[in-house]
Order: structure tokens, then C-alpha cells, then sequence
């Protein structure tokens, strides 16, 4: 399998849930725009987000996968799919005890969140309301992580990367006919999360058909597999929880300091997974399941190429995006938000902050995907947990000294700091251990890389003009200017590239 094409694969398709993400925000921004009740909504809909990184994408993906992967490898697709079943009995099991508890503690998780709100009753009594709604996203969710994981396994990667275009489609469609329907018309962006989330699930089940392991439930927790894949995710979610921990108190000082700046920062932080999920989640899901084959193979020498491979091909991808998303931030926040008097200039700057913030720690965010595969292929989860607490204390440290003089800023700069801390950190050990060897080349593959990032941010700053020129434009002109842009940018850098050696047969690599 050509990892660089399938890899390529699985970013076309979060490309076009990227784009349609930005259609649903900026329609967010237009109707709802960004105030109090943007603000509820957002908090709402992050308890059971949080959830689903913990548990879903986070401490069960990790844990499944490698299991899942050296059971196809070592005992064959019947005994495979008997795991799968009993995985998902237990799986289905304690996903509904949590959805029922959380729900009827709706109130309490909504005051640990967003502590804030508390005094505004209405404002805390919308959020619970709307948290309710969207509660049973984790269910569905968590489902359609351990569908993922299989068809990831099986080496069908596009099926389980276009499954979030479904959830924005339904944000569409809820705020464009649904919303004009209810009383307070907010609550059609709760009910989109529940209906998306239950449309991604019933998407994958053809899928898993075709693969052959579309499976019952079987009600067995003490499997050896089910036992193995508990272990390791007991680390795993104490490992993920931090990072959740971390948002849980920004999305709570956020919450202390007025309103607007959870939806500022709500904002912000969707323009910025824009390119951690089109590289960093592609180039990681690739990676993960070829990395377990290289390592029941006892192939140390395949192992480290392909994290050589990862890093390089992250870098070079990854770097112009930073450089890009600060330079860029007023023309890419006035294009896609800056449409009404609900997201008004100020909200715009404000927004401004936020991402020249966390455009700091971009490459660092996306290095963490490459990296923490490298550990969890091996079955060795403790390490990055080990460097998520640390990278937890850290953050919090830099929350203390930012935010009094950064205002919302200072927490996605903490943030941002915090992802270059992790990564550095699992670099450096990730070599020690001798699961990564550097490949000859590297000083002057990052001095070439320098260059060409200089290039294209030299292109960027002529082409997009003063910043205050953006405001002064009408929508299409700024599309239509922020492409040239963009395309000034990527030629200058992709040019470069070319003329200093860099050609695409460099990356291409096989499982």
C-alpha cells in the first residue's frame, strides 16, 4: 500500500469535511453570531466532544487498534471478528450507563465547564438544556471510533474520513430549515449534533459488511482481547484525560473573563484544526496500523523509516501552514465570519488573537500525532501519558503568567506552547529508545525548509496589503483576494522547494 496516496486519500476526504465545517461555522456566525447564547451552545456541545476524544478518538483508539491489528496479523479474520464482537458488547454496555448518568447530571458538568455561567441563570439553564440534547453524541460516536478502527485496520482509511462531512450537513441543514422553526433557535445547532452524530454511525455499517466483520454485540468482559485492550486503556485515558483536563479549565477561565470569549476562541481553534486534522490525523491514522504490522514483524529498521518518513513529510506540510494561519488570520477570519452585525469587527480582532496564538504551537500539535503513534504501535502507552502530565502542569503554568496580560489569547497561547513541549518531549524520546534512527540529511533538509518558508511568507505579506484593507472590502472581493493570496503563497513556497532538490518521489513510501 502507497502510504503517501493513502495518506492523500484520507486528506481529500477531511478536506471536504473541513470545508463544509467552515460553511457550518460561518453560517453560525451569520445566524447566531458570537454573544452569550454562542457561548452556551459551544460549552454544550464540548462535554460530549471532550468525551469523544477521551474515550472514542482518544484512550479506546489507541488501545483497540494494535490489539485489533496484531489479531488479523497473528490468529486471522474469524477470531478477529469474535473480538470485535465482544468489544462492542462492552463498549455498547458502559456508553449507555455513562450517556444516562451524564445526562441527568447535566447541571453539574455544565458548572465544571463553563463555572462562569452560573451567573447568568437563563444563559446556565439553555446550556443544560442543550448538553441534554446533545448527550447521546458520545454514544454515537464512540461507535463509529471502533467502526473506524476496524476499516483502518482492513486498510480502508476514506469510509471512516468522511463520516464528520455528515455531521456538518446536518449543522447546514438544522440552521438553514430547521432553525426558523423553533422557539429558540439555537437549540436547532443541539439537535444537529444528535442527528449527525446518529447519521455517522448508520454510514460506516455497509462498510464494515463489505469487510466482513459487521458483528453482534457479545456480552464477554473477560475475552483475553477485551482484558488487553482495558489494560492499555487504562493508561490511555489517564494519558488523553490531561489534554481534556486542559481544555476543561481554559473553556472554564474562558468562561470567567465575559462573554464572547469561548465563541472567539471557538473560532479560532476550528481555523486551526483545519490543518492539524488534514495532516496530523491523516498522516497518524496512515501511519498507526503500519507501524503495528513493522512491529510484530520485528522489522526495527522498517519501523524507523517510516517515522522518518512521517516527520519529514509533517514538516514540510505542516510549517507553512503555522506561518501561513498567522500571517493570514484577519483576511481568513474577515472571509469566512465577518458577515453580519452578530460577528462584528471586534469580534473579528478578537478572533485575530486567538489564532496568531495558536498558529505558535500548529506544528507541534501535528509532530504529537506522528509521535504518539511511534509509542502506541509498540503497546507502550505510558510514555506519552507520562509527557501529557507534564505538558498539563506546564500549560497551567503558562495560563498563570498569559492570560492576566493576554487576555483569551494567553490560553491558546498556553496551549500552543504546551503542544511544542509535548512533541519536543516525545522526540527526543521516541529517539533514545531507538524507535526512531535519523536518516542522513536532516540539518540540511531543515535549513531548505527554512528557506522556503521565507519565501512564501514573504509572498503572503506583498499580496495581502495592510490588514485594515480587509475590512474595507465587500465579501467576494475578500474570497476572491485571499485565493490569490493563498496561491501567491503555496507557488512561492512549492517553487522553492522544487529549486532547492525537494521532489514528491521524496516521500512516497510503502507499508
Amino acid at each position: 500500500m502507497n502510504l503517501l496516496k493513502a495518506a492523500a486519500s484520507v486528506s481529500a476526504m477531511t478536506l471536504l469535511s473541513r470545508i463544509t465545517g467552515f460553511a457550518r461555522d460561518t453560517l453560525i456566525a451569520i445566524f447566531f453570531g458570537a454573544g452569550a447564547v454562542t457561548d452556551a451552545f459551544f460549552v454544550a456541545f464540548r462535554i460530549p466532544n471532550l468525551l469523544r476524544r477521551l474515550f472514542a478518538e482518544g484512550a479506546f483508539s489507541q488501545a483497540f487498534v494494535p490489539v485489533l491489528g496484531e489479531y488479523r496479523a497473528k490468529r486471522g479474520d474469524e477470531v478477529t471478528r469474535r473480538l470485535a464482537g465482544s468489544v462492542l458488547g462492552y463498549l455498547a454496555f458502559w456508553l449507555a450507563i455513562a450517556t444516562a448518568v451524564g445526562m441527568v447530571a447535566a447541571p453539574i458538568l455544565v458548572y465544571i465547564i463553563g463555572s462562569g455561567f452560573a451567573r447568568d441563570a437563563a444563559k446556565f439553564d439553555l446550556t443544560v438544556l442543550m448538553l441534554r440534547i446533545c448527550f447521546p453524541y458520545i454514544v454515537f460516536m464512540s461507535l463509529v471510533a471502533f467502526a473506524a478502527g476496524i476499516l483502518n485496520t482492513f486498510g480502508r482509511f476514506m469510509a471512516p474520513a468522511f463520516t464528520p462531512v455528515l455531521l456538518n450537513l446536518s449543522f447546514i441543514g438544522f440552521i438553514v430549515w430547521g432553525a426558523p422553526h423553533f422557539e429558540r433557535p439555537i437549540l436547532a445547532l443541539a439537535w444537529a449534533v444528535f442527528f449527525g452524530g446518529l447519521a455517522q454511525l448508520l454510514f460506516q455499517i455497509p462498510f464494515l459488511r463489505h469487510v466482513g466483520m459487521l458483528t453482534w454485540p457479545r456480552w464477554d468482559p473477560k475475552d483475553e482481547g477485551v482484558l488487553r485492550i482495558l489494560k492499555l486503556m487504562a493508561p490511555a485515558i489517564l494519558g488523553v484525560s490531561v489534554a481534556q483536563i486542559s481544555l476543561i479549565i481554559n473553556t472554564s477561565i474562558a468562561s470567567q473573563l465575559g462573554d464572547g470569549r469561548v465563541s472567539w476562541l471557538y473560532y479560532a481553534d476550528r481555523l486551526m484544526e483545519f490543518p492539524s486534522a488534514l495532516l496530523g490525523v491523516a498522516l497518524g491514522t496512515v501511519l498507526l496500523p503500519s507501524l503495528v504490522r513493522r512491529h510484530h514483524e520485528d522489522s526495527a529498521e522498517g519501523y524507523s523509516h517510516l517515522l522518518d518518513w512521517g516527520l519529514r513529510l509533517s514538516l514540510v506540510l505542516a510549517a507553512p501552514a503555522a506561518v501561513a494561519l498567522g500571517l493570514l488570520a484577519v483576511p481568513i477570519i474577515t472571509t469566512l465570519f465577518w458577515h453580519g452585525d452578530l460577528f462584528g469587527k471586534h469580534d473579528a480582532l478578537m478572533t485575530r488573537h486567538a489564532l496568531i496564538a495558536y498558529a505558535v504551537g500548529l506544528v507541534g500539535l501535528i509532530l504529537v500525532k506522528i509521535l504518539a503513534p511511534g509509542f502506541y504501535a509498540r503497546q507502550n502507552v505510558r510514555t506519552p501519558v507520562k509527557v501529557a502530565i507534564w505538558t498539563l502542569a506546564v500549560t497551567q503554568l503558562l495560563n498563570v503568567a498569559l492570560v492576566p496580560w493576554l487576555d483569551h489569547a494567553g490560553l491558546a497561547l498556553s496551549i500552543s506552547l504546551g503542544a511544542c513541549f509535548n512533541a519536543g518531549w516525545l522526540w527526543f524520546l521516541i529517539w533514545r529508545s531507538g524507535g526512531w534512527r535519523p536518516e542522513p540529511g536532516w540539518a540540511e533538509f531543515l535549513f531548505k525548509l527554512a528557506v522556503a518558508l521565507y519565501m512564501m511568507g514573504g509572498a503572503i505579506w506583498y499580496t495581502m496589503g495592510a490588514e485594515r484593507s480587509w475590512f474595507e472590502i465587500d465579501a467576494a472581493a475578500r474570497a476572491a483576494k485571499l485565493a490569490l493570496v493563498i496561491l501567491a503563497g503555496s507557488s512561492a513556497y512549492f517553487a522553492a522547494l522544487g529549486l532547492l532538490g525537494f521532489r514528491p518521489r521524496d516521500f512516497m513510501r510503502h507499508s
